[in-house]
């Protein structure tokens, strides 16, 4: 067992050994709550609860820990005389929350508030200053700056020399000493609230948005940890930065960088500054939550994702043929799943160990369900079985099995289902009593008519079933 994953900072694949066999370590830089989600954030946090469910299913225990930047210059912009920033904060914490859950997204082990974690951030930028990485603005504004330059490893992440670099953008520059420096702390300003600022030794004011992450990922994993995960657009500045200042603070950090793709539109990335993003609430109540994370899960996560109407529409195709499957097996196994229950097939466990293969994975999903339907037309009840439990095995890891008890009550209206089975199953007793009464042409048509909507029949021992074709 080795799993490969690709680690930005060596820019290749690496084995994965992490600190302690028994309980991987990740950090996963959550939202900025300034607004709502988009689809964008839940495919980047559904690439970490993949990868967390399969380090789960290697190791056993996951310490995931993924924070919420609940004090910002966006946030602080975005509230209203009618709200305050922390009161928008926390209602759009909510509604990420409500998002992630929808589909499927386990919650973390630890999910931190940055207001939560100010000491340790002060703690921290006072270990760079005596270090000599950081200095406060001679301005006495009360910023206080890391000095790029001090840190000889500044760029490593992204491979690029500090000459190259923009200027940073997230303060100030008055009290800089070099434009490419970054802020630690951001002394309070006329016109903000008094409730967003905290007491320091270099004034009143509130964390940059680089050292939050940097403080609670020490809070909560220690010095040195497995994964550091995020979305490719975070690589620069954000995790350069962390990069930089935990360990010029003397710590190692993490041991391996993990990024996501983007969700794109047109080929620009989805984000809320280009306007060009679709919110996560708007695809949720146009489409099954099950179809959303099939959709989302489907392309590697280290990959673009342009989305389109034909995503949704493959995404419920692909898994009406797993759910019609699990179906017809259920009834002939009568709920009596082989041993690949217990025990992924090899090909599907080879592509997940190689970078989160999901795309192969799935592949290999689909080919079971394959092998399964023609064991059930032929009547092999021993693979219906094998078959039956390797399909439940492998959509669990990933969080697709449409019968998991978190997946009930998803997908199409109750009352729409309900009157569907109620015509479906009139037209079958009326198939059924033309068949008894041997009028073969009555029994077609009705046949044919089922078929025409898109239904298949089934004729077993024990009654006629229907399911939608997928």
């Amino acid at each position: 067992m080795t799993i490969r994953l690709h680690d930005t900072r060596a820019q290749e694949l690496r084995d994965f050994v992490p600190l302690d066999s028994s309980n991987v370590t990740m950090y996963v830089c959550g939202p900025t709550v300034q607004s709502g989600p988009h689809i964008g954030h839940v495919r980047a946090a559904l690439s970490f609860d993949l990868l967390r469910r399969w380090l789960q299913r290697r190791y056993g225990r996951v310490t995931f820990v993924r924070n919420v930047t609940d004090i910002d210059d966006k946030v602080l912009a975005n509230a209203t005389d009618a709200e305050s920033w922390w009161g928008l904060a926390y209602r759009m914490e909510q509604e990420f929350s409500a998002a992630y859950a929808a589909v499927g997204i386990q919650p973390p082990t630890y999910e931190p508030r940055a207001t939560a974690s100010i000491p340790q951030m002060q703690e921290l930028i006072a270990r760079l200053i005596e270090r000599g990485h950081a200095y406060p603005a001679a301005d006495g504004s009360g910023d206080v700056y890391f000095d790029v330059r001090s840190w000889a490893g500044y760029g490593e992440l992204t491979r690029q020399s500090v000459d190259a670099m923009e200027a940073a953008e997230d303060a100030d520059p008055r009290g800089k000493r070099a434009p490419q420096d970054f802020a630690l702390w951001k002394g309070a300003k006329p016109g903000e609230p008094a409730d967003a600022t905290w007491a320091s030794p270099w004034g009143a004011g509130r964390p940059g948005w680089h050292i939050e992450c940097s403080a609670m990922a020490r809070r909560y994993l220690g010095a040195e940890f497995d994964i550091h995960g995020g979305g490719l657009d975070l690589r620069f500045p954000h995790h350069e930065n962390e990069l930089a200042q935990s360990t010029a603070a003397g710590d190692a950090f993490a041991r391996y960088w993990v990024h996501n793709g983007l969700v794109t539109v047109d080929g620009q990335k989805m984000s809320k500054s280009l306007g060009n993003f679709t919110l996560a609430a708007d695809v949720l109540a146009q489409h099954d939550p099950l179809v959303v994370r099939y959709a989302l899960a489907a392309a590697h996560y280290r990959s673009s994702l342009d989305l389109s109407d034909s995503s949704w529409t493959e995404a419920e195709a692909a898994l009406g043929r797993i759910r019609t499957f699990l179906e017809r097996a259920q009834r002939t196994a009568g709920g009596d799943e082989g041993p690949a229950a217990e025990s992924l097939p090899a090909a599907f466990a080879s592509a997940m160990d190689d970078d989160l293969g999901v795309p192969q994975a799935l592949a290999v999903v689909h080919e079971t369900v394959r092998a399964g339907n023609a064991a059930l037309d032929r009547g092999d009840v021993d693979e219906v079985r094998i078959a039956l439990g390797a399909v439940r095995a492998m959509t669990g890891v990933l969080g697709i099995d449409p019968f998991s008890p978190e997946w009930r009550g998803t997908g199409s209206d109750t009352k729409t289902t309900t009157a569907l089975d109620a015509l479906v199953q009139a037209m079958i007793a009326q198939r059924a009593q033309a068949r008894a009464d041997k009028d073969w042409p009555a029994a077609d048509r009705i046949r044919d008519a089922i078929g025409a909507a898109g239904i298949t029949l089934e004729d077993t021992p024990d009654g006629t079933h229907w399911s939608i074709d997928g």
